[in-house]
């Protein structure tokens, strides 16, 4: 039997929306960026640095001229302007991306693609505890390392309860194996065409260079993430009445029904799915392993995505039209996303035509060129963990500092790929740590969990995780990477 879809389109809401608080506040913080970088112009002088073939500035070659501040009409229309300026075409192409895969992310939820995937594999693992969490996580931080999918994932959160209270487990552990889970592979990105993708396209990079030591800083924080569920794990087993959760928990029991977590179709729906992953994965593989494509990737992906997507839905949806119905709420629900890329590659483009973006990187360089490459890379770090406070979104932020950080750090010596790496560390993690991120309250609101147990529950590993980001970062300058 095909998949009913029949939910009122007047009631119907795609799932990959953005926060319209979120947005308002990352839309105030870009505008004053922009603004400020229009006043800047009437203080700093502008100047220049000679570039070699490759683009990359030449060291020792800056000449300072006049301060000349921009007209405020070019700063007021660079939102609008940076789509048809030099980079223009990567702008737009990347804003489509973001369309596509929202749209097909929504068609995914939407049909109960993921939850029937998830919940069939889990299913047949039956009640063996420790390989149903490890193997859990592996899937779920495979689906954001590799595919960006973190919001979309969380769908499937009340469905991780109801299965880890069926097994004498608790709330905890249900957030850990999804919320946690989740985030920390869009964190321990190897090709997540939100964070490694767009960045690499905005070094000019391909997006499989250097994955090997995103490959490495995968395999330990998901070690790190098992190891501290399983440590939980033993803990409610010892004594169920330890957990943070322990009272709530007995509440949900009583009223829990029981589920099987399918959808009508269920057996359609997952051998469709399954298939669709699979082709994903192909794709990856194939643009990891043939160098004349990886340069495309992006590109590749939203074809890939968006044809076999449709197939998908075909498949899978007895009116065809739900189809095409999913994937436009899916892409309408993501166009203030392409407002918040155009607003935060405007400060490039006002910079740049003001005269002060090489002014700019120059005090820059000179403040850092003294310092050692591991004090660099820490402080390339430190500002983007910064920058997470107001600035939740990881596409806006790529497009607001990446094209600063990127030519002073090849100045000194630092590749793009562990910029790269640094700025995924620091985007990503603090999402289920920070009171501000909409989802994590969402998420802990949903399963009745406050914010202080969630910090005093997850406090130790997010410490630890900083301590091993560091140690990673200072050791790929140390090996040159």
């Amino acid at each position: 039997m095909s998949v009913k879809t029949t939910t009122k389109p007047t009631k119907e809401k795609a799932f990959a929306t953005i926060n319209i608080k979120s947005f308002l506040t990352v839309v105030i913080v870009l505008l004053l960026v922009l603004m400020l970088c229009g006043a800047l112009s009437y203080f700093i002088p502008a100047g220049s640095y000679l570039r070699d073939e490759a683009g990359q500035i030449i060291m020792g070659t800056y000449t300072e001229g006049e301060v000349d501040g921009i007209a405020p009409w070019r700063v007021l229309t660079a939102p609008f302007r940076v789509f048809f300026k030099d980079g223009g075409i990567t702008v737009v192409m990347i804003c489509l991306f973001l369309l596509i895969m929202s749209g097909i992310f929504n068609l995914l939820e939407k049909t109960g693609g993921v939850k029937v995937f998830m919940s069939r594999i889990i299913r047949r693992l039956g009640s063996r505890h420790a390989p149903v969490i490890c193997l859990t996580v592996l899937i779920f931080m495979l689906f954001g390392s590799f595919f960006g999918m973190y919001e979309e994932l969380i769908t499937l959160l009340p469905i991780m309860i109801m299965f880890m209270l069926s097994l004498g487990l608790d709330t905890l552990m249900g957030l850990g194996m999804c919320l946690l889970a989740a985030c920390f592979g869009f964190s321990a990105a190897i090709t997540n065409p939100f964070s490694v993708g767009l960045a690499s396209e905005v070094a000019g990079i391909a997006p499989m260079d250097g994955a090997w030591l995103r490959i490495l800083f995968f395999v330990l924080t998901y070690a790190m993430l098992c190891g501290f569920l399983l440590i939980h794990l033993r803990r409610i087993r010892r004594n169920p009445a330890l957990s943070l959760t322990y009272e709530v928990d007995l509440e949900k029991r009583a009223l829990q029904t029981a589920t099987d977590g399918d959808t009508d179709g269920g057996d359609k729906v997952f051998r469709a799915f399954a298939v669709f992953f699979g082709v994903q994965a192909g794709v990856l593989i194939l643009i990891a392993s043939v160098r004349a494509i990886s340069d495309y990737a992006i590109p590749i992906l939203a074809v890939s995505f968006l044809v076999s997507g449709i197939v998908t839905g075909l498949v899978v949806c007895e009116r065809k039209s739900d189809v095409w119905r999913h994937i436009g709420r899916g892409m309408a629900a993501m166009l203030p996303a392409v407002a918040m890329i155009a607003l935060a590659s405007a400060p490039k483009l006002v910079m740049t035509e003001s005269g002060i973006m090489d002014t700019v990187m120059h005090h820059m360089i000179s403040l850092l060129e003294s310092r050692h490459p591991a004090t660099a890379i820490l402080l390339v770090y430190a500002l983007t963990l910064f920058l997470q406070v107001f600035i939740s979104s990881a596409s806006a932020k790529i497009f607001l500092i990446m094209p600063i950080i990127l030519p002073v750090t090849q100045a000194l010596g630092l590749s793009p790929n562990l910029v790269i790496l640094a700025y995924c560390m620091a985007d990503g993690f603090t999402d289920v740590i920070l009171p501000t991120n909409p989802i994590l309250l969402v998420g802990l609101s949903m399963m009745g969990v406050s914010y202080g147990k969630w910090l005093k529950w997850t406090w130790v590993l997010q410490l630890a995780l900083l301590c091993v980001s560091v140690g990673v970062l200072l050791f790929g300058v140390w090996i040159g990477y």
